[in-house]
């Protein structure tokens, strides 16, 4: 899924490239439900507030990750194709991991946001780091960054759409942390492992073309080669 070569342009393009990506890896719905539980005995206003800072960091954190993870590997030495293969593996394992076993992440998810029940001010760890936004998350935007085009314009659509969808998976967050004793009353466990395996799946498409564009890349030059008359 190229973004330059959508039909709805380079903006809109990276945003619909992202935003099922980066909604799946997050779940704010999945893990709304594990705040509750985690955060019984605080108040509602207390909980309030962890919201929004939670939602805050985040996007600070796939901000990070979009706009400079894939030039600090590409700093090493490590070509786009490269890691755009690289990138593509890491998402489609962590959807693969979400779509067969979604009790064996609920149950690390828990164990990630145990201590934010003791802590004082748990925002940004653990309930952002590692619970919210944490390596697999770093990972997958970054990968997702690698999808970008060389340069020029269509370099800054791309980077637009791919902070609009970190905004509005933020504002996810925020949201359904906010609201998530409405959430169980609404959906309960079984209804947010339903969703959760839904963008599981559109977690592991996105994988695999963002693979997929990754093994054109490194094998273009090859057929180039062997297209060349007189070689």
């Amino acid at each position: 899924m190229d973004p330059g070569q959508l039909p709805f342009g380079g903006v809109v393009g990276a945003f619909l490239l992202a935003f099922p990506a980066l909604f799946s890896i997050v779940n704010p719905i999945g893990a709304a439900l594990i705040f509750s539980q985690v955060m019984a005995d605080r108040t509602h206003e207390e909980r309030a507030l962890l919201a929004r800072r939670v939602g805050a960091y985040s996007l600070m954190v796939l901000l990070v990750s979009l706009w400079a993870g894939s030039y600090v590997l590409n700093f090493f030495g490590i070509t786009l194709g490269a890691l755009r293969v690289a990138g593509g593996l890491v998402v489609a394992i962590r959807a693969w991991s979400l779509l067969t076993a979604p009790e064996v992440q609920e149950a690390r998810k828990e164990q990630q946001a145990a201590p934010a029940s003791d802590a004082e001010d748990a925002a940004f760890f653990p309930l952002t780091m590692p619970f919210t936004t944490g390596p697999g998350t770093i990972s997958v935007a970054i990968a997702l960054a690698s999808a970008r085009p060389a340069s020029g314009f269509g370099l800054w659509a791309f980077f637009a759409g791919m902070t609009g969808a970190a905004v509005l998976v933020a504002l996810s967050v925020w949201i359904a942390y906010h609201s998530a004793d409405r959430l169980i009353a609404l959906l309960g466990a079984s209804g947010a492992r339903v969703v959760t395996r839904l963008a599981a799946f559109l977690l592991l498409c996105v994988g695999v073309q963002i693979l997929s564009n990754g093994i054109q890349d490194l094998l273009a030059p090859l057929f180039q080669h062997a297209a060349t008359p007189g070689r």
